[in-house]
């Protein structure tokens, strides 16, 4: 599979292949859970990330055999943001609309605990999702598109930080470089939240044009 600078068309699948990769995850499975239990609302919801992604030119895929995004990872540069403010008021009405009062108020408090635990001080890339689609699981391509992407931003010399959101994933980003600089608990339900910083490494030789990326 080749690497590539996900483009507009590209949002839809991305977004499919998030909401199946998140729907159970520890912390964003609880949080995003419909008072219907209904699953309907993800793709949408994980959509607003996709499309607000894109734009900044940092959102790398490797497409599966039918069209699907395999393997996806969506970076956030320095000084810009997740959504607009447009599709964070699209996003949160949607959620308001899906979840129990309770639930809605529960989920706002966790993106304050994401956001207060944020890094400023230093630029650096934000790793905001990593997702590979269940048919696609178990072969590796999520770590070999994480490498592949930190040695674009080692190469321009751009530290990277990162939220674990499920403790089975903690070892694989530190065999990337990754440490530990902090934890939270889901409001939801406990779970645990992990902040990773990974400093820049010898820079290596950044990949060639035709491998679609910057």
């Amino acid at each position: 599979m080749d690497t590539r600078i996900a483009g507009p068309d590209d949002a839809d699948a991305i977004a499919a292949t998030l909401a199946l990769a998140f729907r159970d995850d520890p912390v964003w499975g609880p949080a995003l859970e419909a008072a219907d239990g209904g699953a309907g609302h993800l793709k949408t919801f994980w959509r607003f990330f996709a499309e607000g992604a894109i734009p900044h030119r940092t959102v790398f895929l490797r497409d599966g055999p039918d069209g699907e995004a395999a393997t996806v990872a969506l970076w956030i540069p320095p000084g810009a943001d997740e959504l607009t403010k447009a599709q964070e008021r699209e996003a949160d009405a949607l959620i308001q609309r899906t979840l129990t009062p309770e639930r809605f108020d529960a989920y706002r408090r966790l993106w304050t605990l994401f956001e207060q635990t944020h890094p400023h001080e230093t630029p650096h890339m934000y790793l905001s999702l990593l997702a590979t689609h269940p048919d696609h699981r178990g072969r590796g391509i999520a770590q070999q598109l994480l490498t592949e992407t930190l040695a674009r931003f080692d190469a321009d010399g751009l530290p990277t930080y990162l939220e674990s959101t499920n403790p089975a994933n903690d070892h694989r980003y530190k065999r990337a470089g990754y440490r530990v600089v902090g934890r939270f608990r889901s409001v939801i339900d406990g779970a645990p939240v992990s902040t990773m910083w990974r400093d820049v490494t010898a820079p290596t030789k950044k990949p060639p044009a035709d491998r679609g990326f910057l």
